[in-house]
């Protein structure tokens, strides 16, 4: 695991070093992040919602996923007017307790379970990248400096949110059935291909060390319910809807993952807190290098 978070941190280190250099420009950053969100990261999801292949076993395994979903995000807005956060603070805490870095998953599983720990994370991305979408494209629309309002405003949010069309692309793709020819996912996959390592340097560009004694509060709640309530929770469902073997270890893994990148561009582009959610990245990607085994131990 150490392995697989040690480039996700460098590249977002390097994002921040480039920025401070002011390289390759500062009009770049803006753009590269606009491509990221509407381009890149749509085609990468496409790819692979619409190629996934799912087993009986994935039935219960996806319940357990997104029942930990949804309940961390009812008991997040249960308690929104008790936490100390305005609106934007709160949809980065928000997403920084919900959402994981699928690179990271991917690559973990691959390592302890080969072909057979990939077809396991497909089931966890159609479930938890689907639903953290839409959880949170709501909620940056409602709380967010950008927010509307209006459930009008909330709906055409949804609607054409390019995470979600993605999704909602990958779906139909998979459940047609249609051969679609090699040429298209190979299109696919070199296009989604850049829309990490993008992602990550645009974490980075956005960093401002500085931030984080102000944004504490925010970084301390969002990474002890990501990295420690969100997997125990998975692991209680888990167990509770009788999901064992590797199935249980790969939904724990993908619980116990630090946030996702995406994050950034998302509070970015919906009015989020972009200082605390680059901040929160960054800390729960470091700290995971140390809660990540501890969970993987416990169910093995």
């Amino acid at each position: 695991m150490i392995s697989a978070l040690a480039p996700v941190f460098a590249a977002i280190l390097l994002g921040y070093a480039l920025s401070r250099f002011r390289f390759p420009g500062e009009g770049f950053w803006p753009q590269a992040e606009r491509i990221t969100y509407f381009v890149l990261f749509p085609a990468l999801l496409i790819n692979k919602l619409s190629t996934a292949e799912f087993g009986t076993e994935a039935t219960a395994m996806a319940t357990a996923l997104i029942g930990t979903g949804l309940i961390t995000a009812l008991g997040l807005l249960a308690l929104r007017r008790r936490l100390p956060f305005e609106g934007p603070a709160f949809t980065s805490v928000f997403q920084g307790s919900i959402r994981v870095n699928t690179y990271v998953g991917l690559a973990g599983a691959a390592a302890m379970f080969g072909d057979q720990g990939i077809a396991l994370s497909a089931v966890a991305l159609l479930a938890i990248v689907s639903l953290n979408n839409l959880l949170c494209v709501p909620v940056l629309a409602r709380y967010g400096s950008k927010a509307s309002g209006s459930s009008q405003g909330l709906l055409l949010e949804l609607m054409r949110n390019p995470l979600i069309l993605g999704c909602v692309a990958g779906f139909t793709l998979n459940a047609s059935g249609l051969p679609l020819p090699s040429a298209f996912h190979d299109t696919l996959a070199v296009i989604g291909r850049a829309a990490l390592p993008m992602g990550l340097l645009a974490v980075g560009a956005g960093l401002k060390p500085g931030s984080i004694a102000q944004g504490l509060p925010g970084i301390a709640l969002s990474s002890a319910i990501k990295l420690m309530v969100f997997p125990l929770l998975a692991m209680a469902l888990c167990i509770l809807l009788g999901v064992d073997g590797p199935a249980l270890t790969v939904a724990v893994l993908f619980c116990a993952l630090p946030t996702a990148s995406s994050c950034y561009i998302l509070a970015r582009q919906l009015g989020g807190d972009t200082t605390l959610m680059a901040t929160i990245i960054t800390v729960q990607t470091v700290a995971s290098a140390l809660t990540i085994p501890i969970f993987v131990g416990l169910v093995n």
